[in-house]
């Protein structure tokens, strides 16, 4: 009985000792969940490291040893300087802006664009890079507005176009002191446009009677449902009149080279035309721009991120542990059917 009894004893204090080893994991994942539940975090990446990193790379591959041992120390040396405060470079805030209709990314713009003109000294430049297609006029308005704050602050600000800045998009790159473009990214499409579809015909044809009270003669004016008149119409042609209006001013105030009469029609340009026409003021790509300004001064990526929770995290490691796997394998397969 006794021996019975420290059996016992002994299976319970191994059971209660491994609840509560559960309970300690448990609550160190809960509270690592609720970290990553807090508020967005600032990221800063120094591109010129990047840089540097791949130039490296390559010169290792491609120098003798004495070369690449003269060339590491060199490296080494400016390191070290930078990181003693002895660099005198300027500094490039690099910023990026991918659109949606509803121009999304200004949440994240509005909180880099204040952390930069907080930290900003004079000379120092801001580069955006754009990409942007339009969308929703007061959405894309708030994203030119943020644009607006840098130049208001001193900063001289660079918008670079490696793909598309159109409507919406075009009015936030005009914020800019100069525009870059590529040679066919897509630039203007300085017009308004609303279209919706109508089923008031096919609601009447089934019986189906469409109510709608508004208080106020213009408060609705074309309606997915009800019966469109000539009046509602041409009061929406005047709203959208008067909004291509203030897009128009807007481009004339900051782009002053710009015939807005010849170019405000609604039409895109590829790069090389959208030159000619003076909507941008130089051809090339961001990449370029960088590669340039990173042999003078200090290029810091700046970007508002929300932290990811715990479990998506997980998810996303566990993919890309997947996808390098499948990547190995398919890169064996290639390897081995060209050594056939």
């Amino acid at each position: 009985m006794t021996a019975l009894l420290a059996d016992y004893g002994l299976f319970l204090a191994k059971l209660l000792t491994v609840a509560a080893i559960i309970v300690v994991i448990g609550g160190a994942i809960a509270g690592m969940a609720r970290r990553q539940q807090q508020e967005p975090e600032l990221v800063i990446e120094r591109l010129n490291d990047r840089y540097e990193r791949m130039a490296l790379a390559i010169k290792r591959a491609t120098l003798s040893q004495d070369a690449w041992k003269k060339v590491r120390k060199d490296a080494r040396a400016r390191d070290k300087a930078r990181r003693k405060g002895e660099s005198s470079a300027k500094r490039v805030f690099v910023l990026d802006f991918r659109g949606d209709i509803r121009a999304s990314a200004t949440t994240s713009l509005r909180e880099e664009v204040s952390a930069v003109i907080a930290a900003a000294e004079q000379g120092d430049r801001v580069l955006l890079r754009l990409e942007n297609a339009g969308g929703t006029v007061h959405e894309h308005g708030l994203a030119a507005s943020q644009l607006a704050r840098l130049k208001a602050a001193g900063l001289h600000l660079t918008v670079a176009v490696d793909k598309v800045a159109a409507s919406g998009g075009y009015l936030m790159a005009a914020m800019g002191d100069r525009i870059l473009a590529a040679p066919f990214a897509i630039l203007g499409s300085i017009g308004v446009i609303a279209q919706l579809p109508n089923f008031h015909r096919w609601l009447e044809a089934r019986g189906v009677d469409f109510e709608q009270v508004t208080a106020g003669r213009y408060k609705r004016t074309l309606t997915v449902f009800g019966e469109n008149t000539e009046a509602a119409r041409e009061k929406l042609r005047e709203e959208l009149e008067d909004i291509h209006r203030l897009f128009r001013d807007e481009v004339a105030r900051h782009r002053q080279a710009v015939d807005v009469e010849a170019v405000a029609t609604g039409e895109a340009w590829y790069g090389t035309r959208a030159l000619e026409l003076k909507l941008v003021d130089e051809l090339g790509t961001s990449d370029d721009w960088l590669l340039q300004a990173a042999a003078e001064a200090d290029l810091l990526h700046v970007h508002w991120q929300l932290k990811r929770k715990l479990p998506e995290r997980l998810a996303r490691r566990s993919a890309a542990a997947w996808a390098g796997v499948f990547d190995a394998l398919a890169d064996r397969a290639w390897r081995d059917r060209l050594m056939r």
